[in-house]
């Protein structure tokens, strides 16, 4: 298996919890109040799931290793608008948490927030995945030897492995107030 296979299943996944945002706007308009605990739920997928483990993958081993290879042009841009594109989701996933905060304490302004942040987020996800699938991840293995891809993929099992841990030791320090 090349190392973008596990990135292009994950996809896949990302994919299906963007259904279920289109699913909450849909219910948003329909009922003018949003699923608090759902949304909850979103920003802890896009945040550990989409980011930390999908993006961390891609920014912390594919891409650390394609910065030591000579890059087209064309390869070299699209890496850097990738990483852009990491942080701007951040942000469109941080700015929901805060919509879904002020939505809680009673600003139903909030709502209207929410709603443009899920919207945002739904358009934003597709265009990105069909750019990593399409025209980045396949081309980009021709940059790496056998032997770098098993190892980039072997690397990859071994940054999954550890992020349950990562997650919850975040969770408990939280907790204890470190």
């Amino acid at each position: 298996m090349l190392p973008i296979g596990p990135m292009m299943i994950e996809h896949r996944l990302i994919e299906r919890m963007v259904g279920v945002l289109k699913g909450e706007l849909g219910a948003i308009k329909e009922r003018d109040r949003a699923n608090a605990a759902l949304i909850d739920a979103a920003v802890d997928f896009f945040r550990t799931y989409a980011d930390r483990t999908h993006h961390g993958k891609e920014e912390d081993i594919l891409f650390r290793d394609l910065a030591q290879k000579q890059l087209s042009e064309e390869h070299s841009r699209i890496m850097r608008e990738l990483v852009e594109e990491h942080v701007y989701a951040r942000s469109q996933v941080r700015a929901l948490a805060e919509g879904k905060q002020r939505y809680v304490q009673g600003d139903d302004a909030a709502l209207h927030d929410i709603a443009a942040n899920l919207t945002i987020l739904a358009e934003f996800y597709p265009k990105h995945i069909e750019k990593e699938d399409k025209r980045f991840f396949i081309p980009i293995m021709g940059y790496f030897s056998a032997e770098e891809r098993d190892r980039m993929l072997a690397e990859f099992w071994e940054f999954d492995r550890n992020m349950i841990h990562e997650k919850y030791k975040k969770l408990v320090e939280q907790f204890q107030g470190k």
